[in-house]
């Protein structure tokens, strides 16, 4: 009924006709009014005379639901290419995020292919939080019709690798959808296990494509327009500033890095990140290949590319973060005891890679490794993201970051991280290899008089630069509150003079600090907020957005705990009730987190 009356509307319309419209659509979910948009897109461009179009009935079978639910933008690129490849053989196709997506229509799809990441310790990431969650409930129905198959990325230097996938795959399967594919999981070196999926699982839905139509609606839904420059094509920019920000008794280098994006025309929002691509550093280069006594000239394959070895290890091939596979297959090279039964237990084995580079394999356990073995061994070196620490309101075609130098010192030599070293050392014209990488899970609130508290301790205070930046640029009059947390105050109070400008202007209302090691017992955020309880409660009750960006595995759980016990204390709600709380605040986008 609703197909025919919207026929009868695929032209020019009357007042009255929009009227109607808007009643016909009104109920419609995000995927069906992707279909009618694209239906009548159709109906009009179509000039066949034996009004295939025109009769053409809604075949869920022919449409291909492609969700990715992506924390970095891997997942949602791999997904991006997989709907290329699927409408390229013809496939309707609806491409979304899962954060996008609306879980009432899953009982509707018959063909679903889900590409989703594992965040930290084995959670979903924040786009996919909704449907994960749907899907281990009571709410979540039965899918004897839906035929599924899953694409997992993750990173084996962690303990669950590829969880989040695991778990769609296994609640599909446990609500009787059929898989087309056994579950793919991939690591941090993930392009050509994803290709070959990809191909793969595009030939296993051919017999479940309907093909008698003459036409194909599709059902990709229209993406925002990104930069020319991406992960895969990044742009080449100029440092203009990298430098100290922390005191010279200070036991840590943080940096304030400007870099300018000069005629690019890249745009980025407060609360994104920005992607480097680094060079490792030539005296690391230089120490792996003496001491495996290899020809830095000797040629090498990587990819579909012969470069030599010191080419490979200084801009192909990660150098400074093992991961379980390459510390088994150097236990295998070297042939050391003690390495191969480390290797065989997995929790000595993280333990290892959190500690040691690859570096410290060379020397420390002595192997025969050729250059081909060695290339073929190392992760392809990967860009890191920081988040970013300006608005271009203020900064135009500038962006800032607030980087921490990785420093450690083992058997006498000193180790550093890829490419923080590479950004701390950097001086006025390095050119550096960037693109942005959206957040939309870290936006400012569009009402300019919502109040917001920022909790960012250490180099978590970046993106809280952004954001009052962005907030005194569009003459926001909504409260504003932030935490801030390092060991010191005269070596490590990051942005100091700047905070105490915008407390004297007004547009910063409250600073809360807390400097650790200036007294006897150790003093944090989370107690910072337990002593501002009262006031945070109120606050909250008020409307206000909380963020809080920073190390995932204590801060962001601590402060969570804090914020919990502030409920529960000034809120009267029990501890359940108080975690419920925060969950509808996360939902309602009044939470959001940005952590590492």
């Amino acid at each position: 009924m609703l197909l025919k009356e919207l026929s009868a509307l695929a032209s020019p319309l009357s007042q009255g006709q929009v009227d109607k419209l808007k009643q016909l659509t009104s109920e419609l979910s995000s995927v069906q009014l992707a279909w009618v948009s694209g239906y009548l897109a159709a109906s009009a461009n179509s000039t066949s005379t034996s009004g295939v179009v025109g009769d053409a009935q809604p075949a869920a079978s022919q449409t291909v639901t492609i969700l990715y639910g992506s924390q970095t933008g891997n997942g949602k690129g791999v997904a991006t290419e997989l709907a290329a490849k699927a409408q390229a053989q013809g496939y309707a196709v609806n491409l979304a995020s899962m954060g996008d997506y609306n879980v009432r229509q899953l009982k509707q799809e018959t063909i679903l292919l889900a590409v989703v990441s594992t965040h930290g310790e084995g959670e979903a990431p924040d786009d996919a939080i909704e449907l994960h969650k749907f899907l281990s409930s009571k709410r979540a129905p039965k899918l004897d019709n839906l035929s599924y198959a899953v694409l997992a990325l993750g990173d084996s230097s962690y303990e669950f690798f590829c969880q989040t996938g695991k778990d769609f795959d296994s609640r599909l399967a446990a609500l009787g959808a059929k898989s087309l594919l056994p579950l793919v999981e991939c690591d941090v070196d993930y392009e050509q296990a994803a290709e070959e999926w990809q191909d793969s699982v595009v030939e296993a839905v051919k017999p479940l494509i309907q093909t008698a139509s003459a036409s194909v609606v599709s059902l990709t839904q229209a993406q925002p327009a990104t930069s020319e420059y991406t992960k895969q094509n990044p742009y080449t920019a100029e440092v203009l500033v990298s430098q100290k920000l922390t005191g010279r008794d200070s036991d840590r280098d943080v940096r304030h890095v400007e870099i300018d994006l000069g005629e690019s025309g890249i745009q980025y929002q407060v609360g994104d990140a920005l992607g480097i691509w680094f060079s490792n550093n030539p005296a690391l280069v230089d120490e792996i290949i003496s001491g495996l006594s290899l020809s830095a000239d000797e040629q090498v394959t990587v990819g579909k590319e012969t470069t030599s070895l010191v080419e490979a290890l200084t801009d192909k091939k990660e150098l400074t973060q093992l991961y379980p596979g390459l510390v088994k297959a150097w236990a295998e090279f070297s042939g050391n005891a003690d390495l191969l039964a480390l290797s065989e237990d997995k929790d000595k084995t993280r333990q290892f890679i959190l500690n040691n580079q690859l570096a410290d394999l060379v020397s420390a356990y002595p192997a025969k490794v050729t250059a081909a073995q060695l290339v073929e061994v190392l992760r392809p070196l990967t860009p890191r993201l920081y988040s970013i620490a300006s608005s271009q309101a203020e900064v135009e075609s500038e962006v800032h970051l607030t980087v921490a130098l990785v420093e450690d010192e083992r058997e006498g030599q000193a180790r550093f991280g890829g490419a923080s070293h590479f950004l701390a050392s950097a001086e006025e014209g390095q050119q550096v290899k960037v693109y942005v990488e959206p957040n939309k899970h870290f936006r400012l609130p569009e009402s300019a008089e919502t109040p917001v508290i920022m909790v960012g301790p250490g180099t978590g205070v970046a993106p809280f630069r952004a954001f009052i930046q962005q907030r005194v640029a569009d003459g926001v009059s909504g409260e504003s509150w932030l935490f801030f947390g390092n060991p010191h105050f005269e070596q490590d109070f990051l942005y100091q003079v700047e905070w105490q400008q915008y407390l004297k202007s007004g547009d910063l209302s409250r600073l809360d600090v807390a400097f650790s090691r200036d007294q006897a017992e150790k003093v944090y955020v989370q107690h910072r907020i337990t002593e501002q309880a009262e006031q945070v409660w109120q606050w909250l009750q008020n409307g206000a957005h909380v963020y809080i960006c920073g190390d995932a595995d204590r801060m962001a759980k601590d402060v969570h705990q804090a914020l919990v016990n502030v409920a529960v204390s000034q809120g009267g709600l029990s501890e359940e009730d108080a975690k419920a709380y925060f969950e509808e605040l996360r939902v309602a986008k009044r939470y959001q987190k940005d952590v590492y």
